[in-house]
């Protein structure tokens, strides 16, 4: 009888304690140890199955894993080493719910592949799910300012690269400061948009401040573009003088830059 069941025994599957699934195989003769381990398979299925729980924090999405006979306490823990946040000021809701530390998973309705949501810092349980929802509109603010800080940078290079051109006295068509600017302004737009409180509203804030930073830039890169002379404050007297030649600065020899520069500077000085 017991080597019979030996025989149907073969093709169970047990589970190691590192939860892999194994094929069982033994001897005829280990009759003890069948019963033995027949008894432990059974207790492992039900302790050693390992599921995976999505947990949303804000943008950020983490998948834990752990025995399906954990408690909420023990999915704490396993955040705590992936997000470094403590256990304490952790709360898990799951289906809208505050779960309590001790609560089993399974009991709770948990199975592999559920979603929690993490909330940090504890308050009164009336406020769960105001919170959930201010925190969501919250973390949806500071995704959108962070979209919009990404199309900023790239404009911003786009903006040094202007810069460098100009300085370097390469003649850049007007159309690039135009375009720079309708793209800056667009993302402007995009910010005003944007309802904030708080911290996203001080990025917010922060951004607006760099468009319109880039702006100036773009009118002075635009002026001293369009009027190469331009090379420090003084001689910008020098042409409002040229500026009275239809044909521009093209058509004339420019005088000895030593002489006039000084010349000129006592013209003016007498207007301060």
């Amino acid at each position: 009888m017991n080597n019979l069941s030996g025989k149907n025994e073969e093709a169970e599957w047990e589970v190691r304690p590192g939860g892999m699934l194994v094929q069982r195989r033994e001897e005829n003769g280990h009759d003890h140890q069948n019963h033995h381990h027949r008894h432990h398979h059974h207790e492992a299925a039900a302790s050693g199955s390992t599921i995976k729980i999505n947990v949303s924090h804000g943008p950020a999405q983490h998948e834990v894993s752990l025995p399906a006979n954990s408690t909420f306490g023990d999915v704490k823990k396993v955040i705590a080493q992936k997000t470094g946040l403590e256990p304490g000021v952790q709360k898990i809701l799951f289906r809208g719910q505050e779960k309590e530390d001790n609560e089993e998973l399974h009991t709770a309705g948990v199975k592999d592949k559920s979603k929690v949501l993490l909330l940090k810092d504890p308050e009164s349980k009336e406020k769960n799910v105001e919170h959930s929802e201010e925190s969501e509109a919250r973390s949806k603010a500071l995704a959108a300012v962070a979209g919009v800080r990404e199309e900023i940078d790239k404009l911003s290079e786009r903006v040094a690269a202007l810069e460098v051109a100009v300085n370097s006295g390469t003649k850049v068509v007007n159309e690039e400061f135009d375009m720079s600017a309708e793209l800056l302004m667009r993302q402007l737009l995009k910010l005003d948009s944007i309802e904030a409180e708080g911290e996203a509203k001080m990025q917010r804030k922060a951004e607006v401040c760099r468009v319109q930073s880039f702006h100036d830039t773009l009118d002075n890169l635009k002026a001293r573009n369009s009027n190469p002379v331009i090379n420090s404050s003084k001689t910008v007297s020098l042409t409002t003088k040229w500026e009275t030649f239809e044909s521009g600065m093209g058509s004339l020899e420019a005088p000895p830059p030593a002489t006039t520069s000084t010349k000129v500077t006592q013209d003016w000085e007498q207007f301060d």
